[in-house]
């Protein structure tokens, strides 16, 4: 279901040994970690778009201590993903809420290159894409029954474009007392902004996941890279800190 992304192709791309090809000849490399690498100059800003490895890292130390566990159950109950169903997660950094809920029919796509290595090098089953997802999703025209953002960058006509009709889109948004303690108060509430970016798509339901966490002085460290908070006064002790994500659940219109 993969499109090229070459500027003006999009023609589909073919699965060969080790490699993507389309029929006008344009070919990307399959990387030894699985993960396929579909980002043109075009579509970056920098040498090294996304999220960088010490990003990565520090939100695989989170999601490893188990801290998010409650998100992603969150997630899955309001989502509740099947099986059969192919899904997507736009701007799925290190993979692991798409490779908790998903197995060979999920789809991840991440302008990280970092972040898509670690995700193909951690699970395994769904298919891992390096590409700009703000400006195209590289995917057929209704490939997906179900897809998520979860606190990524929105491309609202290219999530109606990849939906079959009557499909699922979880969007999850920082809540504002996500991080409080690290971020400080006055955080801006996007619930209200998405529901409006979204105004295409019928709302089913919503929900706020959120739930503490007890972290060490070097989880600490690692979620501030994470956020790209900077680090002038960086913590010395362990803390306790809130995690809160407001979860919207769409319905593409038929």
């Amino acid at each position: 279901m993969l499109i090229c992304t070459v500027r003006d192709c999009r023609l589909p791309l073919a699965r060969g040994e080790r490699s993507w090809t389309c029929a006008a000849g344009h070919t990307f490399d399959v990387a030894r970690s699985g993960y396929v690498n579909l980002l043109q100059p075009q579509d970056r800003k920098s040498k090294n778009p996304g999220d960088t490895l010490e990003a990565v890292q520090g939100r695989r130390r989170l999601h490893d201590s188990g801290a998010t566990q409650p998100l992603l159950a969150g997630i899955r109950d309001l989502l509740q993903p099947s099986a059969s169903e192919a899904i997507l997660d736009a701007g799925c950094g290190e993979g692991f809420y798409l490779g908790s809920l998903a197995g060979t029919n999920g789809h991840g796509v991440d302008i990280s290159i970092p972040a898509i290595d670690a995700a193909a090098k951690r699970y395994p089953g769904p298919q891992w894409v390096v590409a700009n997802a703000d400006r195209l999703l590289p995917y057929r025209d209704a490939s997906f029954d179900s897809a998520m953002s979860i606190t990524a960058r929105m491309h609202v006509a290219e999530f109606e474009r990849v939906l079959r009709p009557g499909g699922k889109l979880l969007v999850a948004v920082a809540a504002p007392d996500d991080l409080i303690e690290l971020r400080g108060a006055g955080r801006e509430d996007r619930l209200g902004r998405t529901l409006q970016e979204f105004a295409t798509f019928d709302l089913v339901a919503q929900h706020r996941a959120t739930c503490h966490a007890d972290l060490d002085e070097a989880a600490l460290q690692g979620v501030l890279h994470a956020i790209y908070r900077p680090l002038t006064k960086p913590p010395t002790a362990g803390m306790r800190v809130t995690l809160s994500l407001d979860l919207l659940l769409f319905r593409r219109r038929v």
